[in-house]
């Protein structure tokens, strides 16, 4: 390329000086190639500008063409210099864009970088946190996230935050302590895990986070990000040590524990050295893996441990889906009534817009009387 520019510098390349002298001189390539003694291919990427000068060739011009050897040594390294700045102001200005996708106050208030309404800042606080050299990187659908290329449906903004999530998640659980892993001693957890839906959420945090930590697993709660689309996502490091990273739902008991073992199942399925990641449906991904098939196999596992299929069905069959025959039946498989009602909402059984109401903030753990 014999020209580079943007609004504030241009710069052109030794060859554009050259072309303009064999024009004046009504020299063609051919020519100048014999009396530099290289070939007419060589002369041709010299005058368009898809090659540097190196010493010898430097030398050569300044015989054939009659200039001091500084001369070309100047006229390159003054292109170099500025298409670097340019490339430099490029790069920041796609960086810009970039950073436009982002929330970042969505990582100053989780303290992980600093909190500062300068552009600039944002782009090198964010750059040093996800570890890498520049934004773009985030852009890359294959990068932590892989996206299906054939679906246009994809955005870029999507594509940036999906990436972005998952690295927080990473970050922060490549840097949690636990112990070596123990899956044994998580499956044996899992009835008191289950015990913790009836209970409210803030209450069982500490102790959920122990039991992982017990097992091996970096448990990290991260809020949901927009145009993120990620719930979830499980990541060996190594043979003993995994991260279980899923969005806080907080605000539904029915999503946050269903995803919760969904996740937990994931672990189970001990496929290391990839991430498998659980998101939005139909958001185009794509996996080496058979993600469909792990997907419903912890869907299968998250809706059976937390209610049990006989005593599901049994329930079903009554087909009595009141409010009170829903906190009865939690109350009696000790469950939270709002996982009952997500399932039935889920299954078409139960059409009630305002269940997640009407059941998120019931504690059933002491209580007596659910009518």
């Amino acid at each position: 390329m014999l020209k580079i520019s943007n609004d504030n510098l241009i710069a052109f390349h030794p060859g554009y000086y050259i072309k303009q002298y064999l024009d004046d001189q009504s020299m063609n390539q051919r020519e100048l190639a014999d009396r530099l003694n290289t070939n007419e291919k060589r002369v041709s990427e010299l005058v368009n500008g898809k090659i540097e000068l190196d010493s010898n060739l430097i030398e050569s011009l300044a015989l054939v063409l009659g200039t001091s050897e500084t001369l070309w040594k100047n006229l390159n390294d003054k292109y170099l210099e500025t298409k670097a700045q340019i490339e430099k102001q490029n790069r920041l200005e796609q960086e810009k864009t970039i950073q436009k996708e982002i929330d970042y106050k969505f990582w100053s208030d989780l303290g992980l970088v600093k909190p500062t309404n300068n552009t600039l800042e944002k782009i090198s606080e964010l750059k040093k946190f996800f570890h890498i050299s520049t934004l773009k990187v985030l852009e890359n659908k294959d990068f932590l996230v892989q996206y299906q290329t054939s679906i246009p449906e994809v955005k870029n903004k999507n594509v940036i935050n999906s990436n972005a999530w998952v690295q927080t998640a990473l970050n922060i659980g490549y840097s949690e302590t636990v112990e070596p892993m123990d899956l044994k001693y998580l499956k044996s957890m899992l009835p008191e895990i289950r015990e913790m839906t009836t209970k409210n959420l803030e209450e069982v945090i500490p102790r959920l986070k122990e039991i992982f930590k017990n097992s091996g697993v970096a448990f990290v709660m991260l809020p949901n990000l927009k145009n993120c689309g990620i719930n979830g996502a499980i990541k060996w490091f190594g043979k003993d040590k995994v991260l279980l990273a899923m969005n806080d739902r907080r605000n539904d008991t029915y999503v946050f524990w269903f995803a919760l073992f969904h996740e937990i199942e994931h672990v189970f399925q001990q496929k290391k050295g990839h991430i498998i990641i659980s998101a939005e449906d139909n958001i185009g991904l794509k996996s080496i893996l058979d993600s469909d098939a792990l997907e419903k196999e912890a869907d299968t596992f998250a809706q059976n441990y937390l209610i049990d299929p006989m005593q599901y069905d049994k329930f079903v069959s009554e087909d009595d889906f009141s409010s009170t025959a829903i906190k009865a039946f939690a109350k009696e498989i000790r469950i939270h009534p709002r996982i009952v009602a997500g399932r039935l909402q889920r299954e078409k059984h139960l059409q009630l817009n305002t269940s997640k109401k009407q059941y998120n903030n019931i504690d059933i753990s002491n209580s007596t009387d659910h009518t």
